[in-house]
């Protein structure tokens, strides 16, 4: 029903502007506990102590918190349709489509300036230097890895620890995004978090590069064999030990070449190439990656009910 929801209203903006996201809420739990216990004085150890903390914290409170209006929203008749409102605010089917759709069609219509613009506000790389190949990729890639982070691990962790499970994901997912990196200030301290966030996103990744093949499976020309023998060639070789599988998957079912150098921060960093198809991308192939993402989406959303059905059958 959380798939439904999302998919159907998204998060609806006037909600956003009365009490802001949830994810929002996350945040400020994350920056106040960086604030508070991540001194620049403390040794090494103490921060990768203190990011344990922070990360125990991350996970407990929130989570502690969701079983709690859980356990009193099931208390009411029908209150499981508010508890599936409220988990579909950790998915992300809606928003994910759009943002993906926005970089397709500035490119299309605004040229690569307002491209750059539309891409940079989906991944962390730095965009003013993207040609329209670069920001292609760059959204695609998007579109792959955020199928997984944003959709199919928060389902999983509803699916295996009800909301409970889903908002400790989110917190972790979040706290990864914002502490997770390997600067200076967060390389210790976010340590915890960001093993944290690999851990669990583990099962998700393997899962929606199937998902993607299994969309590729059924989709014209795109080719469920490229993708599962890019998946079993590359997606280990990518930095991240989850975000290559979808990455990979998308990248073969279209023929392209994803992931590779990156720059970040000004820095460049290397990575293994997804695929071994073209570098060359534009508008039509995030047109293609979208409608790819949405038989995916599609078949997912079929799965689960599946899944419920066999669960709520016995009862």
């Amino acid at each position: 029903m959380a798939l439904l929801i999302e998919a159907s209203f998204g998060y609806p903006d006037l909600l956003a502007r009365i009490i802001s996201h949830p994810v929002i809420w996350l945040g400020r739990l994350i920056g106040w506990l960086d604030l508070t216990l991540n001194r620049e004085s403390h040794s090494k150890a103490n921060r990768k102590l203190a990011g344990f903390i922070a990360a125990l914290c991350i996970v407990a409170v929130p989570a502690v918190m969701a079983f709690g209006v859980e356990r009193g929203l099931l208390a009411f008749p029908f209150g499981f349709v508010v508890v599936a409102a409220a988990a579909s605010t950790l998915l992300a089917q809606r928003s994910l489509y759009d943002h993906v759709a926005r970089v397709a069609s500035a490119l299309e219509q605004d040229g690569i300036d307002g491209a750059r613009e539309a891409v940079s506000h989906i991944v962390g790389r730095d965009t003013h230097a993207l040609d329209q190949a670069g920001v292609s990729r760059a959204a695609i890639e998007s579109l792959a890895e955020n199928f997984s982070d944003g959709i199919v691990a928060p389902c999983f962790w509803l699916a295996a620890g009800g909301l409970a499970g889903g908002v400790a994901y989110k917190a972790v997912n979040t706290a990864d995004s914002m502490i997770g990196h390997r600067t200076t200030r967060h390389k210790d301290f976010g340590f915890a978090s960001a093993r944290l966030d690999d851990l669990l996103n583990l099962p998700a990744s393997r899962l929606s590069a199937l998902l993607i093949i299994a969309a590729a499976a059924v989709s014209k020309p795109a080719s469920a064999g490229q993708a599962w023998r890019a998946v079993c060639r590359d997606a280990h070789r990518h930095r991240s030990p989850n975000a290559g599988y979808p990455e990979a998957a998308m990248a073969g079912a279209l023929g392209l070449a994803l992931a590779g150098p990156r720059v970040y921060g000004g820095a460049m960093v290397e990575d293994a190439t997804m695929g071994n198809g073209r570098r060359d991308a534009g508008a039509t192939d995030i047109r293609a990656a979208l409608a790819l993402y949405r038989r995916a989406d599609f078949i997912f959303i079929v799965l689960v009910a599946i899944f419920a059905a066999a669960v709520i059958a016995p009862m």
